[in-house]
């Protein structure tokens, strides 16, 4: 009875981690980007001081900072490698459109201004015919750019797409 209900709750957290949200965001505006599992754990990327970025990984009780551009410590001796390939395949670009396809996008705002006041009269009309079908465009003369994206996915649809791809 009691492997049962361990065998019962195993498979709910199989599915639940399967079904759970997970949104990627960009806003260059208010230098916001992360990436998040809904109710799990968020990974966003900040500037630093001494660093040029610092990932921050907060999840239910842990805060932890990542340095991704630190060179590693040399404390180690290197060891030599064999010029072995390994046996990994390559992922191919159907694969990987695939995977992209998958995502649905919430929002998607884009606001330039080329610099060249004749460039930024001939994106007009073409933003404007943008705007009607796809997002939201716009061109500015006021020396002002900004990309907001907000991108959404659930694991079983990236599983699914990587599964269902020929290769």
């Amino acid at each position: 009875m009691a492997v049962l209900v361990v065998l019962i709750v195993f498979v709910l957290l199989i599915i639940g981690f399967l079904l759970v949200p997970i949104d990627f965001y960009i806003n260059t505006e208010r230098d916001e980007y992360y990436l998040r599992l809904k109710g799990l754990a968020t990974v966003s990327m900040e500037h630093d001081q001494e660093e040029v970025i610092k990932l921050k990984l907060k999840t239910l009780f842990f805060h932890h900072y990542f340095y991704p551009l630190r060179g590693k410590s040399s404390k180690k001796q290197k060891k030599i490698k064999d010029n072995k390939k390994t046996g990994g395949k390559n992922v191919s670009i159907k694969r990987i459109v695939a995977l992209l396809k998958s995502f649905k996008v919430k929002r998607f705002v884009l606001d330039i201004d080329t610099g060249d006041c004749i460039a930024n009269a001939k994106l007009a009309p073409l933003f404007a015919f943008l705007n009607y079908y796809v997002a939201h465009f716009s061109v500015n003369f006021e020396d002002r750019n900004f990309l907001l994206i907000h991108l959404h996915n659930r694991p079983i649809n990236l599983i699914k797409s990587f599964i269902n791809t020929k290769t």
